[in-house]
């Protein structure tokens, strides 16, 4: 999913650039509107986690591997905004100093692995939890559903860029073809890892997690009702 150099013309490189900053400032003003001091001991785990995380690869099929975007994990557990940044910082620290995706191609990175997941997988998420049960179960179900879902949006996202500012060195036809067809693979990986540590934090703290809002009160109710 990392874009490498020149793999984008530059006008496509430089117009992402702009986008990204400014998404990322437009996240950097929200969060400090909100509860930062709370969450910024939480957002720096869940950034190393998923920089962690990143290193470890698993097969898919034909030879390719994926590892974990973390985009959605972040947003659920520290909420978009913080999620966005974290994962931002993390494909910052990969492109400077270990040439995992391009300089030039950060600000398409930056969008297809931090935004589209922090944002429109979150958004995802948001939805199934409002027609799922309040429950820890709930929380899963929309964790796994939104992060499988992250990542093909992400893969749809380069698709797109790919068609507007692609070298052509392949026919979008089948960059489409390949990029959703592995990262429908991908995106299973992605749903397990993502619903496992949900799950794990749910266990022992699910005060921590934001996309699990109410389910402690939920939970007292349901016990007083008892």
């Amino acid at each position: 999913m990392h874009i490498p150099d020149g793999f984008l013309d530059a006008q496509s490189s430089i117009a992402a650039g702009v986008v990204a900053i400014g998404a990322t400032a437009a996240s950097l003003r929200q969060a400090g509107r909100d509860t930062l001091e709370s969450r910024a001991p939480m957002t720096g785990l869940v950034a190393a986690f998923v920089f962690s995380a990143q290193m470890l690869n698993f097969p898919v099929a034909g030879g390719t591997s994926g590892h974990l975007m973390g985009g959605l994990l972040a947003a659920v557990l520290v909420g978009p905004w913080l999620g966005a940044l974290a994962l931002t910082t993390v494909l910052v620290v990969q492109s400077l100093l270990f040439a995992d995706g391009g300089v030039s191609a950060l600000g398409l990175n930056v969008i297809n692995m931090a935004f589209v997941p922090a944002f429109a997988g979150y958004g995802l998420f948001w939805l199934a939890r409002r027609v799922l049960p309040a429950s820890r179960i709930g929380v899963m179900t929309a964790t796994a559903f939104a992060a499988f879902t992250s990542v093909v949006l992400a893969a749809a996202a380069f698709t797109l860029e790919f068609a507007i500012g692609g070298n052509g060195a392949a026919p979008v036809s089948t960059v489409a073809a390949a990029m959703l067809g592995v990262h429908v693979l991908i995106g299973v990986g992605e749903a397990l890892i993502t619903t496992l540590t949900v799950g794990a934090v749910l266990a022992s703290r699910p005060d921590l997690i934001h996309g699990a809002r109410g389910i402690e009160k939920q939970a007292q109710l349901s016990a007083v009702q008892a």
